[in-house]
């Protein structure tokens, strides 16, 4: 079993910054995948970005790309999505996941095995 704990949500102009963490605990794996993916209120949950933690490799939405970006602590198991020149549509509840059976970077909701509690990311014009 793994947990996941997000925090870092919060209320921000439209152009400022936030970070995002996710520390997980409980079992741990030696090759797995780290994903940010948001719902906004109506919409279905999308993807934001993925990292692969062994590797460092990371993908990101067509959206995100050039604004957010997603990195890693190993000492901490915790990963992080630092996101710039914020937008209100980045508003949404943002959800960090863990893909630990899937060998590959994946976009899609269903890859994904463990999932965050979530946290709210606010942005204002």
């Amino acid at each position: 079993q793994v947990q996941l704990v997000e925090s870092g949500g919060g209320l921000v102009q439209a152009g400022g910054s936030l970070r995002l963490s996710c520390t997980a605990s409980g079992r741990t794996f030696s090759n797995y995948v780290m994903g940010w993916f948001r719902q906004a209120p109506g919409k279905e949950r999308e993807f934001v970005a993925a990292m692969w933690w062994s590797l460092g490799s990371t993908y990101y939405a067509d959206s995100v790309k050039g604004r957010f970006t997603i990195s890693r602590d190993n000492a901490k198991n915790t990963v992080y999505l630092q996101m710039n020149s914020l937008k209100p549509e980045d508003t949404a509840i943002y959800y960090c996941a863990a893909d630990i059976t899937t060998a590959q970077i994946s976009r899609m909701v269903g890859a994904y095995d463990y999932w965050g509690q979530g946290t709210q990311v606010t942005v204002s014009s």
